[in-house]
C-alpha cells in the first residue's frame, strides 16, 4: 500500500481540539468535519484545502500528536480533509486507536519528521514500513503495521472490516 504526496506540517502537542475544534462535535460527517480541520493550528487549512489551493496528502508533525479529549471526530476530519497518512515524532495513544479505528493510517518516525518540510512530497509504503523524501532522496524507516491492522486500513476502518468479515 503505496501513499505519495505533499506534505503540510505542524508542531508538537497538536490536541483534538486544535485538529477539530469542539463547537463542531455536533456534526459527524467527514466531509463536514473536514470544512474546520485543523482550525486551531492554521486557520486558514481546510479552507485552502478545500479551494484546491493545497492538497496535503501527508501531516508530519512533532510530539503527542492527537493529545486531548478521545473525540473520533479528530482522525475522521484530517481523513475526510484529504490526508491520506500522518507521520508523527509519537502520538496519543487514544488517537493512535482512533485513527486506526477509522483505516486512517499513522506513523511514528522522528527522523521523518526531523528530515522533512512543508512542501516536500513524501511516498510512504506502509507494508515496508518506508519513507522515501522525493525532494531530499532521503530513506527512514519505520514499524510497518502487522496484516490485521493493513486489512483494517485497507477496508477502510473498523467497522467496514468487520463487516467484509461477517459477510
Amino acid at each position: 500500500m503505496l501513499i505519495e504526496g505533499e506534505v503540510w506540517t505542524c508542531g508538537d502537542h497538536v490536541d483534538t481540539d486544535a485538529i477539530i475544534p469542539a463547537r463542531y462535535l455536533n456534526v459527524s460527517t467527514a466531509e463536514e468535519l473536514a470544512l474546520h480541520c485543523m482550525e486551531g493550528v492554521d486557520p486558514s487549512f481546510a479552507r485552502r484545502v478545500a479551494a484546491g489551493e493545497s492538497t496535503p496528502e501527508l501531516i508530519v508533525a512533532g510530539q503527542n500528536f492527537g493529545c486531548g479529549s478521545s473525540r473520533e471526530h479528530a482522525p475522521l476530519a484530517i481523513k475526510g480533509a484529504g490526508v491520506s497518512c500522518v507521520v508523527a515524532k509519537s502520538f496519543a495513544r487514544i488517537f493512535y486507536r482512533n485513527a486506526i479505528n477509522i483505516g486512517l493510517p499513522i506513523l511514528t518516525c522522528a527522523e521523518a519528521v526531523e528530515g522533512t518540510k512543508a512542501g516536500d512530497r513524501l511516498r510512504v509504503d506502509l507494508r515496508a514500513g518506508t519513507i522515501l523524501n522525493l525532494n531530499t532522496g532521503q530513506t527512514y524507516q519505520t514499524s510497518p503495521f502487522p496484516d490485521f491492522v493493513m486489512d483494517i486500513i485497507a477496508a477502510g476502518g473498523l467497522v467496514a472490516y468487520a463487516r467484509e468479515r461477517m459477510s
